[in-house]
């Protein structure tokens, strides 16, 4: 077996283990249950969930949507050397706005659908229990139907997915043993602080333990996905469409900027802790993900 693609099967292996192990550590443990928590340890557990906040805006300003305005552009550069247009920019607003449509679209048809048959004020087709809820400090839940909250966990859900898969593609193509290994190394160190914040938004919100180990499994395999995908387009001779790629990475950040400025960070800023406490662990949060981008 070739030395480099034995270092790619490692760093497959490595990515699912690291991924599940510190998405499962806050799933499991009893102690990140915030609603049974009380006075220090719920304080704590706040902390805990201001720096993950600030971890999901780093990865949305310095990974998700760096990646994909380097990307667009590059693509679109080769293609349309003549046009001097944000192409770049406009696709990650069309994912911000993408996600803001099909949300209000969601609450629009859960207000406005009728009751249903022996369940008063509840309409089927607006019932999720499938998806994950996230706790929201704005918007009113829909009563009987989903609320906003939970929406947007499974939007967050598949951005991350999608932003693993694309990440798992880029070391399964790299052509060089040193090349692979780091950005592998790279994407470990993020990945692992992600899947942790991932496990515990999950875990506080309330997700049902068979879908949080669901959620987390499908999120772990994402990036090996990837991988595979880039070996065997590695070992083939093909090539993957960079611009479809990269307009998929420029929408997939749009929906995590709004998930980011939209859900997230207004939640945590809600609680009643001192602000400037919230400012520190939101800042160390986006400080770690921040200096990971060094080398990615």
């Amino acid at each position: 077996m070739e030395p480099l693609l034995v270092v790619k099967i490692g760093c497959l292996v490595a990515l699912l283990f690291i991924t599940l192990v510190c998405g499962l550590i806050p799933a499991q443990v009893k102690w990140f249950q915030i609603k049974a928590a009380k006075g220090w340890h719920r304080r704590i557990l706040s902390y805990i969930g201001c720096f993950a906040a600030g971890v999901f805006l780093g990865a949305c300003l310095m990974h998700t949507a760096a990646d994909a305005l380097t990307d667009i552009q590059g693509e679109l550069g080769k293609r349309l050397q003549q046009l001097d247009y944000p192409f770049a920019e406009l696709v990650i607003s069309l994912g911000f706005f993408l996600v803001f449509l099909t949300e209000s679209l969601v609450l629009h048809c859960c207000h406005s659908a009728p009751p249903s048959h022996g369940a008063p004020g509840k309409d089927p087709a607006c019932s999720a229990p499938s998806v994950p809820s996230v706790p929201h400090s704005h918007g009113v839940p829909v009563p009987g139907g989903p609320s906003p909250g939970s929406f947007r966990a499974l939007v967050l859900f598949i951005t991350l997915s999608l932003h693993s898969l694309f990440e798992g593609l880029a070391v399964g193509v790299q052509q060089g043993e040193a090349g692979a290994l780091q950005l592998c190394l790279a994407v470990l160190a993020h990945k692992g602080v992600i899947a942790f914040s991932l496990g515990l938004q999950l875990v506080q919100s309330g997700t049902r333990p068979r879908w949080r180990l669901l959620y987390l499994g499908i999120f772990a395999l994402m990036s090996p996905s990837g991988m595979a995908v880039g070996i065997g387009l590695s070992l083939s001779g093909g090539a993957a469409s960079g611009l479809a790629m990269a307009l998929l990475e420029g929408l997939a950040a749009g929906t995590f900027l709004y998930i980011t400025f939209l859900e997230i960070l207004p939640h945590e800023l809600s609680s009643s802790e001192p602000p400037l406490a919230k400012f520190s662990f939101i800042a160390l949060g986006f400080t770690v993900m921040a200096t990971i981008a060094v080398w990615a």
